[in-house]
Order: C-alpha cells, then structure tokens, then sequence
C-alpha cells in the first residue's frame, strides 16, 4: 500500500476492524519513511461470469431487479427483496469463490425465494428452469405441496425424478 502523502510502498497495519455489514475491513496504516497515518477500506470482489462469458461485477440491485418481477402484484415489500438480496450475496461469498456463474446466482436465488413466496418462487423458477409444459409446473407445484405438508409423494412418485431440470 503507498503512502498518500509520501508514496513510499511500504505502509504498517495500526489496527483492523470490521464493518458494521462485515463485507470490508477498514485498516489504519502508518507511514515507515514519514510516520503519517491514514485509512483503507479493504473488500473483496465478486465477479459474475455471464453465459456469453462477459464478466461483470455482482450487484445486488440487479438480484432486485430480477425478483421484483417475479414478485409483482404479491404482497413482498422492498424490505423483503433487499434482505433476499444480502442472503444470496452471503450465500454466494460462503462459497469462497470470486467468480461465479451467473446460473448459480439463480440457483442461489430460488431457496430464499421459495421461503419468501411460493407464487413469486414459481414465477422466477418457471423462467429461470424454462418450464415448457404444464407437467413442469405441476411437478413443481407437487413438490411445493409435499414440503409444506411433510407429506410422502403418491406410491411411484420420487420427487427427484419429477423436478424440472435446473
């Protein structure tokens, strides 16, 4: 790190702490050539790997973007769309990876999703999964009705082999 007054390229860490979001780390330095002190905010990057191979940094308005439509006309306020938002970003950084695909921020997407209405999860999976029939949806729709009740699938129906392709 170069000192901004001195440009020296060399710099010792003070103190470290966290942000209140914990997604930077704000670090004090000092200055070894001219004993000055300054800040940096540290954060790591998350890039997008779109299916043209164009790379783009992830942005949580557009994981907004995306759902609000699927959401349109159901009861979800903004506030539920900006927390799903930070639970796909979490889940995406757990990951450990600082590319992802943009399939798996889909993938990401649909749990919280589903958790936070059904109708909207199947809006977005129905294009998402591109259903093409309506057995698509029904099989969605059973596996939907067999999370909520708990209940077992009809004898000769496996959940795994009815789901729609991701």
């Amino acid at each position: 790190m170069h000192c901004p007054f001195c440009r020296n390229p060399d710099s010792r860490v003070v103190d470290s702490r966290t942000s209140d979001d914990g997604l930077s780390i704000k670090r004090r330095r000092q200055c070894p050539e001219c004993g000055r002190r300054f800040s940096t905010v540290e954060t790591s990057s998350l890039t997008v790997v779109k299916r043209s191979g164009a790379t783009e940094p992830f942005s949580r308005d557009k994981v907004v973007a995306g759902v609000r439509k699927a959401c349109q006309g159901r009861p979800v306020s903004d506030d539920d769309l900006a927390l799903l938002a930070q639970r796909v970003e979490e889940s995406i950084r757990g990951s450990g990876s600082a590319e992802i695909d943009a399939n798996e921020i889909g993938l990401a997407i649909l749990g919280p999703l589903r958790e936070l209405d059904v109708v909207a999860y199947l809006r977005f999976a129905s294009v998402y999964q591109d259903f093409g029939s309506l057995e698509d949806f029904e099989a969605a729709i059973t596996l939907l009705r067999a999370d909520r009740e708990g209940a077992t699938l009809p004898a000769g129906q496996d959940a795994e082999s009815d789901a729609p392709e991701a």
